[in-house]
C-alpha cells in the first residue's frame, strides 16, 4: 500500500469511489480510538479489484479502509468478507498480516460493506528488478518471498480455524471452471487461445492434488518489507484466498519468469545474475526446501494455469472499466492483456517453455 515516498502512490478519491468523510468518521469513533472528525480521506493507486484508501486523522492517525467497488460486481467476486476473515485467522497464527481492526456489514453507510486494518509502515517493491538495490539485496528480498510463500503453505488450516475456509479436493477442476465462466461473463467475443486452453486444462491436471491455504494472488507488488531489512511485514489483498492447491498458487508467483520485461513486468530476458535475482529454477528450489517438498511434476501445467486465470481477472478488468467502476485508471489497457497472458499460457501448455 506505501512505499518509503508515500504521495507517489497515494492519490486524490477518484470520481465514482467517493464516499461522506463525516459519516464513516462518526462509525468509526465508537470503535476505533481516536479517529473522529475530522477524517481525511485518499486512495491508493495501485489495485485493480477492491478500492483501498488511507484514512488521517488530524491527530496523525493512521488506517487502512477497503472496499468493493461500486456498481454491478460478478457473483462471488471481491468478497472482502473472506479477506477480512482469513487475516483475522493467519494473524492470530503469527503471519505477518496488517491487522485487520473492524468489518462493517452495513452497505448503506459508505455505499458497500467494507472493512479497517491497521496501516503498515515499509517498502513495497512494484518494479520486479528492485532499482536502487544492490544484487545481494534483490536475492535476498526474493528469498524473502518464498519464505513467505512457503510459511503460508505449510500452516494447518485447521490450527487457523479455516478448515472449511474452501471446498475439499478438485481444486484445480473447479477454478478452470470458476475462471472460465468469469472470463466468458466479461467478454462477447472470446479469445481463441482462452477457448483452447478451457478445452485443454482440464485433461492436463497432474495427479497429486495436495491442499494448503493460497493467497491466490501473492506477487511481489502485494508484500510490505521492513523499511531496512528483506524482511516481509505484511501480505496484503486476500480477496481471492482460500483451500486449494498450493503449487497453483507458486506457479502464480512464478509467472513474471514467463513473460518478458517491459510488456506485463515480467522478468524474461533479463539477466538475472547480473541482477542478483535468482533463476526460477533456484528460487523453486528455495521454496520446496522450504516447504518439505521435494520436486515439481507437472510445472508447465500450474505455470499455464496461472497465465490463463489471470488472462480472465484481466478481462473481468477490462469489463469493469466499460462500466466505470473499475478501480484504476489504467483498467482499460487489459483487455490487450488478456489477450497477451492467454498466448503465452497456451504456448506453455503446448512447449513447456
Amino acid at each position: 500500500m506505501l512505499t518509503p515516498m508515500l504521495g507517489q502512490h497515494i492519490v486524490p478519491v477518484r470520481p465514482g469511489h467517493g464516499f461522506d468523510a463525516e459519516t464513516l468518521a462518526r462509525y468509526l469513533a465508537p470503535r476505533l480510538a481516536g479517529f473522529d472528525t475530522p477524517l481525511t480521506i485518499r486512495q491508493f493507486a495501485g489495485g485493480q479489484s477492491n478500492p483501498t484508501f488511507l484514512l488521517e486523522t488530524s491527530a496523525g492517525l493512521r488506517a487502512v479502509l477497503r472496499k468493493k467497488p461500486p456498481g454491478d460486481l460478478l457473483p462471488s467476486a471481491h468478497a472482502i468478507e473472506r479477506e477480512f476473515r482469513v487475516m483475522s485467522a493467519l494473524s492470530a497464527q503469527g503471519l505477518p498480516i496488517a491487522n485487520p481492526l473492524l468489518f462493517c456489514e452495513d452497505g448503506s453507510l459508505i455505499g458497500t460493506v467494507f472493512y479497517v486494518m491497521d496501516f503498515v509502515e515499509g517498502r513495497i517493491f512494484r518494479d520486479l528488478t528492485l532499482p536502487g538495490l544492490e544484487p545481494a539485496e534483490r536475492g535476498a528480498v526474493y528469498q524473502a518471498m518464498a519464505a513467505t510463500l512457503a510459511r503460508l503453505h505449510t500452516l494447518d488450516p485447521a490450527a487457523a480455524g479455516l478448515a472449511q475456509y474452501g471446498r475439499p479436493g478438485n481444486y484445480l477442476e473447479r477454478q478452470i471452471t470458476r475462471w472460465s465462466a468469469q472470463y466468458l461473463a466479461s467478454t462477447r467475443d472470446p479469445l481463441p487461445d482462452m477457448r483452447q486452453l478451457m478445452n485443454r486444462l482440464p485433461s492436463r491436471i497432474p495427479g497429486g492434488e495436495t491442499a494448503a491455504i493460497v493467497h491466490g494472488d501473492f506477487r511481489l507488488e502485494n508484500l510490505i518489507f521492513h523499511p531496512a531489512e528483506p524482511r516481509v511485514t505484511a501480505i496484503l489483498d486476500w480477496e481471492l484466498s482460500t483451500l486449494g492447491h498450493p503449487l497453483a498458487d507458486l506457479a502464480y508467483n512464478c509467472m513474471p519468469y514467463h513473460l518478458a520485461h517491459g510488456g506485463y513486468s515480467g522478468l524474461r530476458g533479463l539477466d538475472l545474475a547480473a541482477l542478483g535475482i535468482p533463476a526460477e529454477s533456484s528460487y523453486l528450489d528455495a521454496y520446496c526446501r522450504l516447504a518439505g517438498r521435494d520436486t515439481i511434476p507437472g510445472w508447465p501445467f500450474y505455470v499455464a494455469f496461472a497465465l490463463f486465470r489471470m488472462a480472465a481477472i484481466a478481462q473481468g478488468v477490462y469489463a469493469r472499466s466499460l462500466g466505470g467502476n473499475a478501480s484504476s485508471d489504467t483498467a482499460a489497457g487489459f483487455a490487450e492483456t488478456a489477450g497477451t497472458l492467454a498466448a503465452r499460457a497456451r504456448e506453455v501448455l503446448e512447449t513447456g517453455a
